[in-house]
């Protein structure tokens, strides 16, 4: 059996990996369009900062280590077209210059996302970059360390956004955000975005919340940003305004994509496609709390479902339980995490839920050091199962979330979780932890 896998980051790699293991004998070949593989790129903004001074450490595995397992990796390859009905790839060698076609038994698509660029006035100049490759890393780092970049400007205020602030002011840099809504973090509800704008003030970081960028503005470099109510200087853009799937070239394959582009799979991983296989940030997932199909590019689902896809691909017939679209974030001080629904998505779907908001501790004020921690839940109403989770504070926020994602995946009320034997000791929690304290709060 010959597997080609099209791309090399998360999920094609574990796809692969997963493969050659269970089928020593498979030929697995690798198409990666980039120079890197098989690298954590949620470590991106950290190096770009100086908190990481080497890329390699973002590396899991080296192309030599994957040609050692006897996978066939070939970088600065692109693949260009699919031809599911004579099992045919077209790829771009961007180092020789030169197309050609390779066949296969099954195929793999995890070519992940790509950031959306606005087609704005501008847009081209230099200095305004995106941050998605390491590749993006490691120019950003070097343009970073040069005196000449003193004001930079980030357009948009989701995870990388802030991150990138963060990793500006570290930098020594005098730092913009301009998003157009009308707080960040947008998976995260109002509660919780409120306590990190305030804490990216106080940071320093300039916050231009419900703000339109119109143009920018240079001659060969960009020079300045203007927006619907105002011009900022720039010495640097940081364009984090989204993602969308990297499938444009699945364009006419009769692969089924959904209206944002991304590879509708079941959850086997498979396509409508019979032996094309798709997961990580190119494809759609499923959501376990919501029960259907969802986009949600993260890390963890690509690694999970790319594994998953590789056995699958060998003759298993595993299924992905499902996300909850757990995610974590550092705010300079604070931690914030998040899992299962957010309260608009339980009032987009109809849902009749309840809320609460709570302001607890990580552990008893008899202990040094004590710090605020704040937590939201999202329950249904009638059976008061806990729908979603979110926090924020100094410390401790992110393993509780995590004791919050068990309990969602495992379907449990706030009464039950509410008084779950949790531990007690005053350097670590209270006797009332702070998540049972909010669990007790659910009316």
């Amino acid at each position: 059996m010959k597997l080609v896998v099209i791309g090399g980051v998360a999920a094609g790699m574990s796809a692969a990996s997963k493969l050659k293991r269970v089928n020593k004998e498979a030929q697995v070949v690798v198409y990666e369009k980039g120079r890197f593989l098989s690298y954590g790129a949620c470590g991106l903004p950290y190096y770009v900062s100086g908190e990481n001074d080497d890329y390699t450490k973002m590396i899991a595995r080296t192309k030599e280590q994957f040609e050692q397992m006897g996978i066939e990796v070939f970088l600065q390859h692109e693949v260009v077209k699919v031809v599911p009905d004579k099992k045919q790839v077209l790829v771009k060698d961007h180092k020789a210059h030169k197309l050609f076609i390779d066949t296969y038994d099954k195929l793999m698509i995890a070519t992940g996302s790509v950031p959306i660029v606005p087609p704005l006035p501008g847009v081209k100049l230099g200095n305004i970059h995106v941050l998605k490759t390491l590749e993006d890393g490691i120019r950003l780092k070097e343009l970073t360390e040069t005196a000449e970049i003193r004001d930079v400007v980030i357009v948009g205020g989701g995870y990388i956004g802030i991150e990138m602030a963060e990793a500006m002011v570290l930098q020594g840099k005098r730092v913009r955000v301009i998003e157009r809504a009308e707080r960040i973090l947008q998976t995260f509800d109002q509660e919780i975005t409120q306590i990190a704008e305030e804490e990216l003030h106080k940071q320093g970081v300039q916050l231009h919340l419900g703000e339109k960028v119109e143009r920018f503005i240079g001659r060969e470099k960009v020079e300045a940003v203007q927006t619907d109510l105002g011009t900022y200087p720039a010495d640097l853009v940081v364009l984090s305004v989204g993602v969308k799937p990297a499938t444009q070239f699945l364009e006419g394959s009769g692969i089924q994509l959904a209206a944002n582009g991304a590879v509708v799979i079941d959850r086997e991983m498979r396509t409508n496609v019979k032996d094309v296989y798709a997961a990580g940030d190119c494809a759609l997932v499923y959501n376990k709390v919501k029960e259907e199909n969802d986009y949600i590019p993260l890390g963890t689902n690509a690694n999970k479902c790319g594994r998953i896809a590789g056995a699958n691909m060998a003759g298993k017939h595993m299924k992905y339980i499902g996300t909850l679209g757990s995610a974590a974030i550092k705010v300079f001080d604070l931690e914030l995490a998040r899992t299962g629904m957010s309260e608009t998505e339980a009032k987009n779907l109809a849902m009749d839920y309840t809320t609460v908001f709570i302001k607890s501790t990580d552990h008893p004020a008899y202990y040094p050091d004590q710090t605020p921690i704040w937590i939201k839940l999202i329950c249904e109403r009638r059976t008061r199962r806990i729908l979603g989770a979110q926090a924020i504070g100094n410390k401790g926020v992110v393993l509780r979330i995590d004791i919050f994602a068990v309990a969602i995946h495992n379907k449990m009320s706030a009464d039950e979780l509410g008084m779950t034997d949790l531990c007690y000791a005053p350097p670590f929690a209270g006797v009332w932890d702070a998540v049972h304290i909010a669990c007790n709060a659910v009316k």
